[in-house]
Parts: C-alpha cells; sequence; structure tokens
C-alpha cells in the first residue's frame, strides 16, 4: 500500500468546496468538467480528500448511508499549526481548541459542515 485518499459522501458538494476552500484546499479534479459537478478531488500540500454527492451512486453502492457525517476522524499533520488555527477558528466550528497532547503534539479539533471532525496536529 502507498496511500490513503479519503472519499466522503456530502449532500452539497459547492457548499463543501467553499467550505475546504478556506482550509487552503483546492480543486484539483471534478467530474463532470463543467456545470454541477457530483465528485471532485481536493488537495493541500500533500493531503488529498474526495467528496463525492450522495444522489451520484444511489444505484451503484445502495450501502453507503445517506447522512452526513459519520463515525471517522481525519487526523491531518499539519505545519505551523498555531498559525494556521488562528487564521481559521473563527471562520470553523472549533470543537476542540489548541492544546498540546501527552504523546507529544500540538493539536485542535473541528467539525466540517458535513459533520466530519477533522484534528490538524503537528509534531514538534
Amino acid at each position: 500500500m502507498e496511500s490513503i485518499s479519503p472519499n466522503m459522501f456530502v449532500n452539497d458538494i459547492s457548499k463543501t468546496v467553499d467550505y475546504y476552500k478556506q482550509l487552503g484546499f483546492e480543486i484539483r479534479a471534478r467530474v463532470p468538467d463543467e456545470g454541477d459537478f457530483v465528485w471532485v478531488m481536493l488537495t493541500c500540500g500533500k493531503v488529498t480528500v474526495m467528496f463525492q454527492t450522495f444522489d451520484s451512486l444511489q444505484a451503484e453502492l445502495p450501502a453507503v448511508k445517506r447522512v452526513d457525517g459519520g463515525s471517522l476522524l481525519l487526523y491531518i499533520q499539519s505545519k505551523e499549526i498555531r498559525k494556521f488555527y488562528e487564521q481559521i477558528k473563527d471562520k470553523v466550528n472549533v470543537i476542540k481548541g489548541l492544546e498540546k497532547t501527552f504523546y507529544g503534539a500540538t493539536e485542535f479539533s473541528i467539525l466540517d459542515i458535513n459533520n466530519y471532525v477533522l484534528t490538524f496536529a503537528e509534531h514538534e
């Protein structure tokens, strides 16, 4: 295995893209190329995430639950965590503030607009 790129399902992909752009992500690919898209790949540094609309896979993957969020947490390693925290803290829903952990990381957690938990960490 070489990498993992989560594909998370959402109801409103346009709002999701706008939200993740605030975090520094950029669109790398989308389907279709024009008009309302149903799938998008976003990157920020070495981090890649994909989002897809629930509607786009109704027949193909009926096992996917049709609810926002999930029982997963994305752990995103970052640099200059304090600076990043200050840049976004008033634009997002911070659910756990900036703190030093017992295992030596400085981290904070947010809840995105689709109820996914993102934890940003820097191992100093």
